[in-house]
């Protein structure tokens, strides 16, 4: 029987795939082996350390996320189900939200730097037009919903047996409200 010849790409999408259904820290090298049934040799020879395949893992959750929320998201309500799509990720995808979640983002000293790394730069006007405020004040209710989600999609995803999503969804809910008046409020001054 010939020999099975090991990618790079194999390797990364078998880092994944153990990345997927057990957490980073189960991304080792005879893991990746066994997954392929090889020895770990290939490994290490497109493995010059494991930081750099943990980074490379990293890139295909961000492109896994992204094709995620893009599918779950209603275009009618685009605002509010982007963060119910990310709750609904945390959920179904727990390990993968808490890669996205806790993955170093490298150069950011700001909230506003961070919104710029994370948010499409068409977000705010959309929101801006839909909801006739400002781009500032977009920007604004945008990253306080970002920020928010972000934690309570992180409690949600370290919570065990685990908070409803109906309660998460209320909650959610409750702070778009909130930074929405804010917002509105905002307007006049």
């Amino acid at each position: 029987m010939p020999k099975q010849r090991i990618t790079k790409e194999m390797v990364v999408h078998a880092a994944f795939e153990i990345a997927r259904s057990s957490g980073m820290e189960q991304v080792m090298v005879k893991n990746i082996a066994d997954k392929i049934g090889c020895s770990v040799q290939p490994i290490y020879s497109y493995c010059k350390n494991m930081e750099g395949l943990r980074q490379d893992v990293t890139e295909e959750v961000c492109c896994f996320i992204s094709k995620y929320i893009a599918a779950h998201i209603d275009n009618d309500d685009l605002f509010r189900s982007t963060g119910r799509a990310y709750i609904q990720l945390a959920k179904e995808e727990p390990y993968l939200f808490k890669i996205f979640i806790f993955h170093e983002r490298r150069g950011i000293s700001s909230l506003n730097e961070l919104y710029q790394s994370e948010a499409s730069e068409h977000t705010a006007g959309f929101i801006a037009d839909k909801l006739n405020i400002s781009i500032s004040q977009a920007k604004q209710l945008h990253m306080n919903m970002l920020i928010y989600t972000i934690g309570i999609g992180t409690i949600f995803s370290v919570t065990t047996p685990g908070v409803s999503t109906d309660e998460i969804y209320m909650q959610q809910e409750t702070a778009y409200q909130a930074f929405l008046n804010q917002a509105l409020k905002n307007k006049d001054i």
